[in-house]
């Protein structure tokens, strides 16, 4: 006889307990869990025809509280630095602030949160991923100057939101527009450059107008983005030509150094030039002066000299021969002696007549230039010594007698 048949003993034979004990039918879980819900609800297991009034009172309250929460459910949280862009149906309708804000919920009107304080950057020519070292991207990198050179130029562009609803709609990738406009305007400002400049003096230049044309362009897509900075990486020749470059620019810089090395020295010389140039102006003025000053005394000695002369024309001859037989008779040695009135026995002065034996040695005569002025003459005899021998020789005459 089986085990479950009538009659028949209940107990599994697998697990060894009795029928009566085991698991709930799952068609009764079911009937029991849809009167639970049916409860819930307002309603009942009975017929439907068999419903009471307060059923239908229970779904609307059921309803209501289902709209609160999905009323509810609109109200959000703009952070500080974002916006909050609201489309209607895939419509613009506006833009929120940060704070606790509120709109008709899903599916009518949807938010988009955009970070407008974010800086974001893009690069052009190269790639810096994970902090290694920059990659250079070729396509990208290679441009043709105005000179018909090659240059590797790589350029970061740093720019953040400035206008949320047009950076939302505007455009459909803001970033892949941006990279696009940024490599256009490179080349355009690359290509109106020669290599020289690009390389050496010309970057500020060149990182300025690429900035403010890219400016010009997103502001004319009303892609709602301000660029902030224009940072140029690096800018060289290709590699293919580094040796030759390299060449030139130590010649370049040779030549500078030289040149500098003549300026410095030119700096050196010229000054002392100039001193020593107006030095000698300064001299031929102070001879100048000096000459005209001595010309305007001799002709005021003279002016005094004629009007003497014109009063006493004898008198002021006799005073002038015997003054001009003054001063050339004191330069030289010669003793006058009166033979008539003296004796056989002379008296010469040796001392007199030969003064630099007898002399001191005196200090140098240093003579300044430019100066006519010849140095006064040393007065071995002079005067003194011709009064001296005839004073001698009347002594003579007298012992003589």
């Amino acid at each position: 006889m089986s085990w479950n048949e009538p009659g028949g003993d209940k107990k599994d034979p697998w697990s060894g307990r009795n029928d009566e004990n085991g698991p709930p039918d799952l068609d009764a879980v079911i009937k029991s869990l849809q009167e639970k819900l049916s409860g819930l609800f307002g309603g009942s297991s009975e017929p439907r025809n068999n419903q009471t009034p307060s059923s239908g009172k229970g779904f609307g309250l059921v309803v209501a509280g289902a709209a609160v929460i999905w009323g509810l459910s609109g109200f959000y949280i703009v952070d500080e630095g974002t916006r909050g862009v609201v489309t209607r149906l895939g419509a613009y309708v506006n833009t929120t602030q940060p704070g606790l804000n509120w709109h008709i919920p899903a599916p009518i009107d949807q938010v988009q949160v955009i970070n407008v304080e974010q800086q974001r950057f893009i690069e052009v020519g190269y790639r810096s991923g994970g902090g290694q070292a920059m990659g250079s991207v070729p396509k990208e990198a290679m441009m043709l100057t105005k000179d018909e050179n090659i240059v590797d130029v790589r350029l970061a562009v740093q720019y953040q939101v400035k206008d949320a609803k047009d950076y939302a709609f505007s455009v459909l990738d803001p970033a892949s527009t941006l990279k696009q406009v940024t490599e256009s305007v490179e080349r355009g400002v690359i290509g109106r450059s020669d290599m020289d400049f690009v390389l050496t003096e010309g970057r500020s230049e060149i990182v300025a107008a690429i900035k403010s044309e890219i400016q010009s362009v997103m502001d004319a897509y009303k892609a709602g983005i301000l660029i902030t900075s224009v940072n140029l990486q690096d800018a060289q020749p290709p590699e293919q030509v580094q040796g030759s470059f390299e060449d030139a620019i130590k010649a370049r810089e040779d030549k500078q150094r030289l040149i500098n090395e003549a300026e410095a020295y030119a700096n050196d010389v010229v000054p002392k030039a100039r001193g020593a140039a107006s030095r000698i102006v300064q001299e031929a003025e102070a001879y100048k002066e000096k000459a005209m000053a001595q010309a305007a005394g001799d002709i005021s000695r003279f002016s005094q000299l004629l009007t003497e002369y014109k009063k006493a024309p004898a008198i002021t001859k006799q005073r002038m021969y015997i003054e001009t037989m003054e001063s050339v008779l004191e330069k030289s040695n010669n003793v006058v002696v009166d033979v008539k009135g003296g004796n056989n026995v002379m008296y010469l002065p040796l001392d007199k007549l030969n003064p630099a034996a007898t002399a001191t040695p005196s200090a140098p005569v240093v003579t300044q230039p430019h100066d006519p002025t010849p140095a006064p003459a040393t007065q071995p005899a002079g005067k003194d010594s011709k009064i001296d021998t005839r004073a001698n020789s009347r002594e003579r005459d007298v012992r003589g007698r």
